[in-house]
């Protein structure tokens, strides 16, 4: 298969595997949902497509992420941003611990708490990363 060089061309096959993502997803996001109305929610979580779903968003995320990194205004200091970003975060695992503790004891809402810290930290650094990156980028040119 040769390279497409025509940008008008890398452009619709851009927005050709963009649609067909769309229909992926809501083709898995339906039988999720029949599995949901069914079966209820603990089957449909052990069908393998939901650990699919879950990979294929992550990762979709993480890909717009770096593009809106890239997008961001100049002026923001990424370190600025990223303690902002950990107080934030750790405010609202703090929530959600004492809230956890009140219904279900302490060692839940730690648990709890610990498992959204350690979701929330990941996409916190990785984007304090793309931002390091991209104000070296800046200073280089």
């Amino acid at each position: 298969m040769k390279m497409i060089k025509d940008e008008r061309l890398k452009i619709q096959n851009l927005k050709n595997i963009r649609i067909a993502y769309i229909i992926q997803t809501a083709g898995i996001l339906a039988i999720l949902g029949y599995d949901l109305v069914t079966k209820g929610f603990d089957e449909m979580m052990d069908n393998p497509l939901w650990f699919v779903f879950m990979i294929s968003t992550i990762v979709s995320a993480y890909l717009s992420m770096s593009i809106s990194a890239d997008h961001e205004s100049t002026k923001k200091n990424p370190k600025k941003s990223l303690w902002i970003s950990i107080a934030v975060l750790s405010l609202i695992t703090a929530i959600f611990v004492l809230v956890m503790s009140l219904t279900d004891g302490i060692n839940m809402g730690l648990m709890i708490g610990g498992i959204i810290f350690i979701c929330g930290i990941a996409p916190i650094i990785y984007l304090y990363y793309l931002r390091l990156k991209r104000d070296e980028d800046i200073t280089e040119e």
